[in-house]
C-alpha cells in the first residue's frame, strides 16, 4: 500500500484570535499594528464581532468577540498555537513605535540559526506576537 499524496496546500490564509475587549483589540490590531480592516460584522445570534484584517500580502487576521471566552491558560507554553509572528523590515524601529503607542516589548535577540533579529510582544489579551526581521535584499549583481 503506497503512502497518500499530501495535501497541496499554498499558505496560511488567516489566523483567528479571540478577544476579550472587542474595542480594545480592534485599535491594537489597527492603530498600533496598522492591519487594514476588510470586513467588519457584528452577528447578533453569537453576540459576537468578527473583523477581517488583511496584511500586505493577502494574509489576514481574523478577530473576534464571544461573550465569556476563557483567558489563556498560561504563557506562553500552553498547547495549541505558541505565538503569531510577522515579518518586518527592522525590528528595532517597530519596537520603537511599539514602546510608543505604549506596548511592553521584550529585549531584541537575535536567531541563533538565521542570524535574523527578532522580538516578543503580547497583544491586550496576552497573546504573544513576534515580529522578525526579513532577509535583507540581495544587491542586483
Amino acid at each position: 500500500m503506497s503512502e497518500p499524496t499530501p495535501l497541496p496546500l499554498l499558505r496560511i490564509l488567516h489566523a483567528a484570535i479571540i478577544c476579550a475587549d472587542y474595542a480594545r483589540s480592534k485599535h491594537f490590531y489597527t492603530q498600533v499594528l496598522g492591519l487594514a480592516v476588510v470586513a467588519e460584522h457584528y452577528r447578533e445570534a453569537r453576540r459576537s464581532w468578527k473583523l477581517d484584517l488583511a496584511l500586505p500580502d493577502g494574509s489576514q487576521v481574523e478577530l473576534f468577540s464571544f461573550p465569556g471566552a476563557p483567558p489563556r491558560p498560561s504563557y506562553p507554553e500552553a498547547q495549541g498555537l505558541r505565538h503569531l509572528a510577522f515579518e518586518v523590515d527592522d525590528v528595532v524601529r517597530c519596537k520603537s513605535q511599539l514602546e510608543a503607542h505604549g506596548v511592553a516589548v521584550e529585549d531584541v535577540r537575535v536567531d541563533e540559526y538565521t542570524g535574523r533579529r527578532f522580538v516578543f510582544f503580547a497583544d491586550p489579551d496576552g497573546l504573544p506576537l513576534e515580529l522578525y526581521e526579513a532577509c535583507p535584499a540581495v544587491p542586483a549583481a
